[in-house]
């Protein structure tokens, strides 16, 4: 979601600042922003296009400055417009009714939810407001509290804020200084050789190249850069020593961003797979506990302790836990349950302590699914394990075990090389806790360990399916409503293709079981509604059959992605792509490919953004 980059040294941030950002664009945003200090006060550029043209901006009016703060915004209060970009200044009641820029410059990512009670009172006292948003009130309330140090006022300003946030402030009065604080959004501190630069980010990634020296920020810290020289406090205001909050090496993460022969990153991602997986199981010799944390006898004995299993997560990540449910109770007999995060997170529930909490995410950094992880820990549910893609991300700070998937970076908005590897994670997961209840014996393990590593092959020959997907796709782009369907482990895999084809074609797609069409999704099924299915030759084949019947009485187009063996043949009303091998238990993650592409080549064709679909954002970081 929104993006922060701020920067001071002793000479030209503002090139730091925007390559940042443009390190940022594929979290999503609708405006971008940079603010610096310039001599007696300060100055900044915005807009509402791309990073790109803010550069051309800054570049064609010469603007420079040591201490800045960058900024790409998604939308939350108020319109994507120029007046509601970041950053803000404060207008004070001394600054002739709010024109021109005040003494405070500040950028947040986050929700500040009193907001209103906070602009009524600031209003009272003079404060003009120039903007939409929920953010301006946090500059103008640290302004009202600046008495000549600004550290002492970001900090007398946090007990008032409600919600979550991540700020990056200066002030005019102080020239090389910057001040970070954090609660419920991610910020880190970036530090240059012998202090002699220091940065802060909403994420690492935006320093690569800058710095790879990184103090993560825990909940509730905030932070003083001056020339030369940093200092971190808790929540308590206290400074924090620095072996509590380390500095670490992080290393840009992999993969390349260049697009090679891709026309998009979505594109490029999805024939990532293969390779995305083989690195995923990369090193995985055995099942044990140890694939976890490297604790093999403190993981090994919380997981031998737990008798269920509760999935959290949004989206992409919330499907492959529903994937994984299935693997869970058919293969390791364990009791499992999966719920959406950001319902979990505020429904009264019966905890039971001896449960395994599994939280997914492609960043490690979601609002919703971070704030059900601690929720569970509130309620005493203390076994916890992350599936994720960052090994720095606040979720597996905060989890007891972790499993970092291998995805590299994910550009494109829509999730597709992060949700494969989810699932091969989960996988794992589900043999760990199958062999310690005696549900497998090591030849059995062995042989899912085999399948398992053979996916990088058989995804290759799945992608080698592009051009009938294409076909597909000229049919699909005339249209504005979809039917997906599937039927047990394929379900959650019909979701997850309706959630891609309406990210970024902007179709209007549905997924149903199909045993439930005759429930009431069959009123939906004309001719001008393609219905996508899902038919693997598994126990279900015969009864999804009869479900495909049903459309075709009713007039339906079906569009079938079928394994070799399930005698289903092309005919009128009826298109088939046959799917090289059926792969049994990991058959979700060969079937979920075409759907990918299919999506991507229907929105190519309807000329979309795809990888960076309207109204969305990568990494969900506020409520």
């Amino acid at each position: 979601m929104c993006g922060i980059v701020g920067a001071i040294s002793s000479q030209n941030v503002v090139p730091v600042l925007i390559q940042g950002l443009l390190r940022l664009e594929y979290r999503g945003y609708d405006s971008c922003g940079v603010a610096v200090h310039v001599q007696g006060g300060l100055q900044r550029a915005r807009g509402t296009s791309r990073v790109a043209e803010l550069q051309a901006q800054i570049e064609a009016s010469g603007f420079a400055g040591a201490t800045g703060i960058a900024h790409t915004r998604w939308a939350t209060h108020g319109v994507p417009s120029v007046d509601n970009a970041h950053p803000h200044f404060s207008h004070g009641p001394g600054e002739h009714a709010g024109e021109g820029p005040g003494r405070i410059a500040l950028v947040h990512n986050g929700i500040i939810e009193n907001y209103d009670i906070l602009r009524t009172e600031l209003q009272e006292r003079g404060y003009v407001f120039r903007s939409q948003t929920d953010t301006e009130v946090v500059a103008h309330l640290i302004d009202s509290l600046y008495d000549g140090d600004l550290l002492r006022a970001v900090q007398a300003a946090l007990p008032s804020l409600k919600g979550a946030y991540a700020l990056a402030v200066f002030c005019k009065d102080e020239p090389q200084r910057l001040v970070g604080a954090r609660a419920g959004s991610p910020l880190v501190l970036g530090v240059g050789p012998e202090c002699s630069s220091l940065y802060l980010a909403s994420d690492a990634l935006a320093l690569t190249g800058v710095t790879d020296q990184i103090v993560y920020l825990e909940e509730g810290d905030s932070c003083d850069l001056q020339t030369g020289q940093y200092a971190v406090y808790d929540k308590t205001m206290r400074p924090v020593a620095s072996r509590s909050r380390p500095v670490l090496t992080v290393h840009p993460p992999g993969s390349s961003t260049d697009l090679g022969p891709y026309r998009h990153y979505m594109q490029k991602e999805i024939f990532e797979q293969p390779r995305a997986i083989a690195d995923t199981l990369q090193g995985v010799e055995r099942i044990d506990a140890n694939l976890f944390d490297g604790k093999e006898e403190a993981a090994d004995a919380m997981l031998r302790s737990v008798d269920s299993v509760l999935i959290l997560a949004c989206g992409t990540s919330y499907y492959s836990g529903c994937v994984a449910r299935y693997w869970l109770e058919a293969i390791a007999k364990i009791p499992t349950q999966v719920e959406v995060a950001s319902e979990f997170r505020y429904r009264e529930c019966v905890p039971n302590e001896r449960t395994l909490v599994v939280v997914i995410s492609q960043s490690g950094e979601t609002a919703d699914t971070l704030a059900a992880l601690r929720r569970t820990r509130d309620l005493g549910m203390r076994r916890s394990l992350t599936i994720c893609n960052v090994a720095t991300s606040a979720m597996v700070r905060e989890s007891r075990l972790a499993y970092i998937t291998r995805a590299g970076v994910e550009i494109g908005v829509a999730s597709t090389k992060a949700f494969t590897t989810q699932l091969a994670a989960l996988f794992l997961l589900t043999l760990v806790l199958a062999r310690q209840r005696n549900r497998l014996d090591d030849a059995q393990c062995a042989e899912h360990l085999r399948a398992a590593r053979h996916l990088s092959a058989a995804m290759q020959a799945v992608l080698a399916l592009e051009p009938q997907i294409m076909a597909w796709a000229q049919d699909f782009a005339s249209k504005e409503h979809a039917l997906f369907l599937g039927r047990g482990l394929h379900y959650p895999i019909a979701l997850e293709g309706a959630l891609k084809l309406k990210e970024i074609s902007y179709i209007h797609a549905e997924a149903y079981p199909a045993g439930e069409l005759k429930h009431g999704p069959l009123a939906l099924v004309t001719s001008a509604m393609p219905v996508v299915t899902v038919a693997p030759n598994d126990a279900l084949l015969e009864k999804l059959k009869s479900n495909m019947h049903e459309v075709r009485a009713r007039g339906g187009v079906l569009y079938v992605l079928a394994d070799a063996d399930t005698h289903i043949d092309s005919e009128e009303g009826l298109h088939l792509i046959r799917m090289p091998e059926h792969y049994g238990a990991l058959s979700p993650l060969l079937h979920v490919l075409p759907l990918q592409l299919l999506a991507y080549h229907t929105a190519c064709l309807r000329g979309t953004d795809v990888d960076k679909p309207r109204n969305l954002a990568k990494s969900v970081t506020v409520e």
